[in-house]
């Protein structure tokens, strides 16, 4: 057998090499999966899907060419969240994306894969933080204000409204942050001397009876809160509210689109955009605990002139000139 000199060994080397992207060099990796996972019915928040895909988009993620999205909802059956949770964390999710109760039980978990979080309570409070700026561990997010906008909504809803009658309030399942919005409206009302009829419903059924108190006790306007509990009932709340004659303010647009009077608050769909932004950095290799807790600033104003229009409200030139959006 002919020797092979070291020169030859080297070029049969490097020959070699180059055959390598046929072979193992031209295995592609493994593509990463988003978990997607929110403790709320999945139709009434179908917007947030297209958000999130658009801010993974922003940073070069594309659904189903470079990056997987494994949504789970809880349907109204918050005792599944665990199952839920440990089914995604068995498929090796690289980053799970969820509301504060998801947070919490993913935190819960002791996991190390990242979490990125949308909500509109105090992550610092609940203890998904330690700070805003500095958020530690594997968990980062986006905040979008949503209670504490109530007394700005009461100001707007009586510019609408005759002054006289009382305001009726629909409020969610008490927690500390719609505690903060009761409080905050009940004072914006006794500096402004308006008289409110106040409402908590902690499911779907109670939400008729509450509209059949607020008629009973001669409403002429109503104020619906923030919650998850509202905006997964928003058809239902428009409709009767619609019934009843009731010109209402809501805090989400989606309340308005679908007919609702006048809607004023942040964008959930573009918190859940930047939730998108987020996790493609982190997909990119950012770690989700030096990423700040984002706040999303992008507030929406709309006016239903159609529904104006129907209960025989005229709606002043400054508000008109302040709307972001008029549906006609």
């Amino acid at each position: 057998m002919p020797r092979i000199r070291r020169r030859e060994f080297i070029m049969l080397l490097g020959g070699a090499a180059a055959a390598w992207p046929l072979t193992a060099q031209g295995q592609q990796p493994a593509m990463p999966i988003v978990g997607f996972l929110r403790t709320t019915p999945s139709a009434p928040f179908a917007q947030l899907v297209p958000a999130f895909r658009q801010g993974l988009q922003e940073t070069g993620f594309v659904e189903g060419k470079n990056v997987a999205i494994e949504q789970r909802w809880t349907e109204g059956h918050d005792d599944q969240l665990p199952a839920l949770l440990d089914d995604l964390i068995s498929r090796k999710v690289t980053v799970i994306v969820t509301n504060t109760p998801g947070a919490l039980a993913t935190k819960a978990k002791g996991t190390t894969i990242p979490i990125v979080f949308a909500t509109g309570a105090d992550p610092v409070r609940d203890g998904l933080v330690a700070s805003l700026n500095r958020p530690g561990a594997n968990v980062t997010g986006v905040v979008f204000i949503t209670s504490a906008l109530g007394a700005k909504r009461l100001e707007l809803l009586r510019q609408i409204l005759p002054h006289g009658p009382p305001i009726a309030m629909l409020m969610s399942p008490s927690t500390p942050d719609i505690e903060a919005e009761r409080r905050e409206v009940h004072n914006a009302a006794l500096a402004l001397g308006q008289q409110l009829v106040v409402s908590e419903v902690r499911s779907g059924r109670d939400i008729e009876p509450a509209f059949a108190t607020f008629v009973q006790r001669g409403a002429g306007g109503l104020l619906v809160g923030t919650g998850p509990l509202l905006a997964s009932n928003r058809e239902r709340i428009v409709t009767l509210a619609a019934r009843h004659a009731l010109p209402a303010i809501y805090s989400l647009r989606e309340f308005a689109s679908i007919g609702g009077l006048i809607s004023y608050g942040t964008s959930i769909s573009d918190a859940y955009r930047q939730v998108g932004v987020y996790t493609g950095r982190i997909l990119r290799g950012e770690k989700a605990g030096d990423l700040p807790v984002m706040q999303s600033t992008k507030f929406e104003f709309v006016l239903n002139i159609k529904t104006a229009k129907t209960l025989g409200l005229d709606v002043p030139d400054k508000l008109l000139a302040l709307a972001d959006e008029v549906i006609e």
